[in-house]
């Protein structure tokens, strides 16, 4: 996030940091990126580096972490090399409660060439990324691990917009452009909707075992080291249908598909493909859409989610 949290001071965070992974005399600086959490570049008083995350757990980036944190931490102990997660406090939970509705995750920073979102990989880091989640979809299931269903989580939320696009949106500067363009995009939404429930059906039927995915093996979610590439961002892990995770790393050549058939033993189901594919820019909208509903400033935050907003309707229309 670009704007700071109210009423959370340096202090406040540090003394969580000396008491529960005993990193005295930690210095902060407040780094303005990502999006659905606050960071922070924490140094010890050894010169060690460390990465902070604060999340809401009551939110919508939130309301599973500690299932999703425990889950990337056991398969960082059971051998997953490339699990780049959150280390665990002294007491034992990956996540710290701070305050009524906050955690704290911490991670070692490393010193490697972090992807971007809208980086092109290469034949061979697609291969890379693909050999990794044939190991991750392998392996054992962690007890913590979520369920990762296929209904949109916020679909009451999106009929209730749809519902209200002849009346006037209040919430705040962004609110009456969204509903403009939410009207004037109205029918490729309409269209994609109706598409994703006709997969979603099909899938639910007979889309075969589920696995443990990542969920987003994007670029921007890549570290480039000198032993390989490392997967960061495990909030979102949960057990799902493999095309989860496969659906933006397959060429139109089949390379992918057919490297991970071999690793794995399992083809690659074409609809399942699409359903997520349709999925990601769906979920992104629902998102958008819930936090310029709700009440808001103009700030560099609600500029970043009115321009997904927009990025996602353009998707949606050349989807569906």
């Amino acid at each position: 996030m670009h704007e700071r949290p109210d009423g959370i001071s340096d202090a406040d965070l540090a003394a969580v940091l000396a008491q529960h992974w005993a990193l005295a005399g930690a210095s902060l600086e407040y780094l303005p990126v990502g999006f659905g959490g606050f960071h922070w570049l924490a140094t010890d008083g050894a010169g060690e580096q460390w990465f902070v995350t604060l999340t809401d757990l009551t939110g919508m980036y939130g309301a599973d972490l500690v299932q999703s944190m425990e889950t990337a931490a056991d398969l960082a102990a059971a051998g997953l090399e490339f699990v780049v997660t959150a280390v665990r406090s002294a007491a034992g939970p990956v996540v710290i409660r701070f305050g009524p509705s906050l955690g704290v995750t911490v991670r070692r920073y490393l010193s490697c060439r972090p992807g971007q979102w809208d980086d092109v990989l290469s034949a061979a880091d697609r291969l890379a990324v693909i050999e990794m989640l044939a190991r991750l979809h392998a392996a054992s299931v962690p007890a913590a691990a979520p369920v990762r269903s296929l209904p949109l989580g916020r679909r009451d939320m999106l009929a209730a917009a749809l519902a209200q696009l002849g009346s006037p949106w209040k919430s705040g500067p962004f609110a009456e452009p969204a509903r403009a363009l939410l009207a004037e995009r109205q029918p490729h939404l309409l269209a994609a909707l109706s598409r994703f429930d006709e997969l979603a059906r099909g899938l639910a039927s007979s889309g075969g075992p589920v696995v443990l995915t990542h969920g987003e093996p994007h670029p921007g979610n890549l570290l480039h080291a000198a032993s390989g590439v490392l997967l960061i961002d495990w909030d979102t892990v949960g057990i799902a249908w493999p095309e989860r995770d496969l659906w933006s790393l397959l060429g139109a050549d089949g390379q992918e598909a057919t490297a991970y058939t071999q690793l794995t033993g399992r083809a690659v189901n074409p609809e399942a493909v699409e359903l997520y594919r349709l999925r990601w820019p769906l979920d992104d909208l629902c998102m958008f859409l819930e936090e310029i509903r709700a009440p808001h400033q103009r700030d560099a935050d609600t500029e970043t989610s009115f321009a997904g907003l927009t990025e996602s309707l353009d998707a949606l229309r050349h989807i569906g």
